[in-house]
């Protein structure tokens, strides 16, 4: 499939399952042998803990079962579901060949000399709580809640980070696009303006050696009963996907059929809005699709309204009946700003006095999508040059300003948005590509597998 470009910033709740290595974290059993109980007697070591127990050797490093375990402990904690400790043991031989790759990827990165820096790993951490309107700290306490330790998420942010770098250093001076190849794009989507497109998702399930088939086949359809329950597709993508899309939740934007594989071509044409796919053998493994709308090609005018924001948080869940002390001073400091400000520039600055734990430039929102009506109909009225009225939910409240309302063929690209497509569709090929190159030249053990039971 041909993915979208990858963006700088982490999508909020999928950047929670960044795809990336897990480093052995079990803690390993002391193997000193245990004085003998006779003279002569066989030394004899203590059992290993189940999570110290060894599940694969890649080039010498071990992944653990409680590698494995807390990685399906991280997919349940995310999709917010009770997954069945079953299901999670259905799903342990494809979390076990993902972690392989993930393992590959992690000393790939390590051989380059490529280094992420603990900075670069708290700013991913910080924009993760930010965008989940969560204090500092929040993410390792929910976490270690949860049974997961932070480091799990740590080490899967360093990995995807780090092999991001990998393939801008190999792909070098081909990532360069030519005027010539955004021209020729641009020709040819003035000649199909009209014919349909579609917006979809993606979840890539690799096929390296024709012996798993059957069990990725088997890891799909388990990945897809888990989404048509209510699983967050996005999320699930970033914690399964084999793609580089899956940087962005297994979103691969809008899409032409000839740009799909012929598989999942056939089958987005004919599925509805919002529908799943069953596996779809697609090359190099299988794909999982979602559809998430359609329109004809340079056909789509909407309005995109830029804004900004303030949001004070509730320490509790609302009650309307019966409003704690500080959420009456939340809604007199959102009275504040809401009479004070008059520009996106002063809200920029009451969201930074305020310590607002939501950004206050949410991105550019297209009007017709916005949802519930009454707040579509504020955000098309409210003048810019005046701050809404405080707009209160369960769990705080906004204070929003318009500053500006643009009228858009959203369904024409940019030359930059042609030239990142194109990057992208090669940093996809040039992934799978050399991750099929670092299996093949690896020693990899595999140990036959018990069954947790409780992850």
């Amino acid at each position: 499939m041909t993915p979208r470009p990858a963006r700088a910033i982490l999508p909020a709740l999928a950047a929670l399952l960044l795809a990336g290595a897990v480093v052995a974290s079990g803690e390993v059993a002391n193997a000193a042998p245990q004085a003998a109980a006779g003279r002569g007697a066989a030394a004899k070591p203590p059992a290993a803990r189940p999570e110290a127990e060894i599940v694969a050797i890649v080039n010498g490093a071990v992944i653990s079962n409680g590698d494995v375990t807390n990685r399906g402990r991280l997919f349940a904690l995310s999709t917010g579901m009770g997954i069945s400790p079953e299901i999670l043991d259905r799903l342990r031989p494809q979390i076990t060949r993902q972690l392989i790759d993930e393992r590959l990827r992690l000393q790939e990165v390590q051989r380059r000399h490529i280094i992420v820096s603990d900075k670069d790993i708290a700013a991913a951490i910080h924009e993760i709580e930010t965008r989940n309107g969560m204090p500092d700290g929040a993410l390792r306490a929910k976490l270690t809640a949860d049974g997961v330790g932070m480091r799990t998420l740590v080490d899967q942010i360093r990995v995807q980070l780090g092999w991001t770098r990998v393939l801008r250093e190999q792909l070098g001076e081909s990532a360069a696009i030519k005027p010539s190849d955004i021209a020729e794009q641009q020709k040819l989507l003035k000649q199909m303006v009209g014919r349909p497109e579609f917006r979809v998702s993606e979840i890539f399930i690799p096929v390296d050696d024709p012996a798993n088939t059957a069990d990725a086949q088997k890891f799909a359809e388990t990945v897809i009963s888990e989404l048509r329950a209510g699983a967050p597709f996005p999320v699930v993508a970033a914690q399964f996907s084999q793609s580089q899309t899956a940087l962005q939740g297994g979103d691969l934007g809008w899409v032409q059929p000839n740009q799909l594989d012929p598989e999942v071509a056939r089958v987005v044409q004919e599925m509805p809005v919002g529908a799943i796919s069953n596996p779809l053998r697609v090359p190099g493994g299988y794909s999982i699709a979602t559809l998430r709308a359609k329109r004809e090609i340079g056909r789509d005018v909407g309005t995109m309204v830029s804004l900004r924001q303030v949001f004070f948080p509730f320490s509790q869940p609302l009650n309307p009946q019966a409003p704690t002390e500080q959420q009456r001073q939340a809604l007199e400091r959102a009275k504040a700003v809401s009479g004070r400000v008059h520009s996106c520039a002063e809200m920029e600055a009451a969201a930074k006095a305020n310590n607002s734990p939501r950004p206050a430039d949410p991105g550019d929102v297209r009007l017709e999508s916005v949802n519930p009506p009454q707040f579509r109909q504020m955000l098309a009225s409210l003048p810019t040059d005046r701050a809404s009225q405080p707009l209160v939910a369960h769990d705080g409240i906004a204070v929003v300003i318009v500053c500006s309302r643009d009228q858009k063929n959203l369904a024409e690209l940019s030359k930059d948005e042609i030239g990142g497509r194109l990057i992208s569709e090669r940093v996809e090929l040039l992934s799978r590509q050399l991750q099929r190159d670092l299996r093949r030249r690896a020693m990899i053990d595999v140990r036959a597998q018990k069954v947790a039971g409780g992850a």
